[in-house]
């Protein structure tokens, strides 16, 4: 008989785990028959040893069949979705997908919580007045049918076992774990019912994955994952020893998606949501190669039709459409507090995590289950890495409402910048592009 203890001592003790030992563990928890501190525990011995692949394929195979896995066949073209592994400031799926979907890509987009110093899709989307995420599974292929476009979260019926998991892992210290974080994404993108799939696999300090050699291994982990079922995948190693943008935040953050929207946006940003929407264009079938799928991209910015798209998105989703009009409609902090150079050099360093953690600090994320979350605070970068700074000049805008919270998150942010007395160089956006 199988026996939650039993399988935790045998992944303690570096043994494979069978795939219906995996099912009782995902199984029994999802159900509420096996408790959190036990799931904890087996999630601390996987991310100590790891897991092979077929652990890995049938840990996937269970969180995706713990719920319903839909099907939108009968919806006219080709579902694409997209996924970022998680960093700070990176708001691409609030531009992406309305590009994508304005040049005839179905999205059915499932998004996840903020996980340690990242923020997440759901909680930016929140911020928005109004704007629900649980949709009933209905309601969310109508989005994609008559939209093209629709975010919603894990419900009891998509997923189920992977937002209990995701919960946990948040509070646990297990989120860096190649395993784990594959099946995580793969099982709730896979219950999309989508054809093909973007990855954006971030790599350096702000990143889950810090050197380049791990995220290539999670980058194959879930590129292998999606083909073993079928699916055409795509996947960016990308940036993220600094934050993407401007802003990190919740409400920031989806101000500065719609000036992207708009033709406004940092370029960092611009750059970097026009290639991957590109990406999903051309596993769409919608453009013959990367370059015109690119082209394509920027057209439905130049046109106005990607900003049109996430209103009607937005909207629908119970939302006030009149932020892609104005942030004043979206929440702001009441505080300020300016951190400034201490001397006069050039950025060579600006820590992404420092940074997160400096925002979820100041009640961005959630350090417990329970934690509820402040739209509204956020740290705006006056200078990145490779910027030229005079003593004095501001480097960062920490925005906040609660004025306790204020110098823990101020230390955070004055420790993530080194400024040094020779010229530096940004590091390069994009590092390298797997198929």
């Amino acid at each position: 008989p199988v026996n939650s203890l039993e399988i935790i001592k045998k992944k303690r003790d570096r043994a494979a785990l069978a795939a219906d030992e995996i099912r009782f563990m995902v199984d029994g928890y999802t159900a509420g028959e096996i408790p959190d501190y036990q799931v904890s525990a087996l999630l601390m011995a996987i991310l100590i040893n790891g897991m092979d692949t077929a652990e890995t394929q049938a840990l996937t195979e269970a969180m995706l069949h713990s719920g319903d896995v839909l099907d939108f066949t009968d919806i006219p073209g080709v579902k694409v979705d997209k996924h970022s592994t998680g960093g700070v400031g990176d708001k691409t799926s609030l531009i992406l997908g309305p590009i994508a979907a304005a040049a005839g890509v179905r999205v059915p987009m499932i998004s996840g919580r903020g996980l340690g110093h990242t923020g997440g899709t759901l909680d930016k989307l929140e911020a928005i007045p109004g704007f629900d995420v649980n949709l009933s599974v209905a309601r969310f292929r109508e989005g994609v049918e008559t939209i093209g476009l629709c975010l919603i979260g894990q419900t009891a019926r998509i997923a189920p076992a992977d937002k209990k998991i995701y919960a946990l892992r948040d509070v646990t210290g297990t989120v860096e774990s190649i395993p784990l974080i594959t099946a995580s994404i793969m099982s709730k993108k896979l219950a999309e019912g989508i054809d093909a799939l973007v990855l954006d696999v971030k790599t350096g300090r702000g990143a889950f994955m810090k050197t380049l050699d791990d995220s290539r291994r999670l980058a194959r982990s879930l590129v292998d994952t999606g083909l073993r079922v079928g699916k055409r995948m795509s996947a960016l190693i990308t940036d993220m020893d600094q934050p993407l943008g401007r802003w990190a935040g919740n409400a920031v953050e989806v101000a500065e998606s719609v000036a992207t929207l708009r033709g406004e946006g940092p370029a960092d940003l611009e750059t970097l949501s026009v290639e991957l929407a590109a990406e999903m264009i051309r596993l769409a079938g919608l453009a013959p190669d990367i370059d015109a799928a690119r082209a394509e991209a920027r057209r439905q910015i130049a046109s106005g039709r990607a900003l049109e798209v996430f209103a009607r998105c937005i909207e629908f989703h119970g939302g006030d459409p009149r932020v892609t009009e104005s942030d004043t409609y979206l929440p702001r902090a009441s505080q300020r507090h300016v951190v400034t150079a201490p001397r006069a050099g050039w950025v060579a360093r600006l820590d992404a995590e420092a940074v997160g953690m400096a925002i979820v600090v100041l009640g961005r994320g959630r350090l417990r289950k329970e934690d509820s979350i402040d739209p509204a605070v956020a740290v705006r970068l006056h200078r990145k890495i490779g910027d030229r700074v005079e003593a004095g000049e501001p480097l960062a805008e920490i925005q906040y409402n609660d004025a306790a919270r204020l110098d823990d998150a101020r230390r955070r942010v004055e420790t993530a910048y080194t400024i040094s007395d020779t010229p530096a160089e940004a590091p390069a956006l994009i590092r390298e592009r797997l198929e």
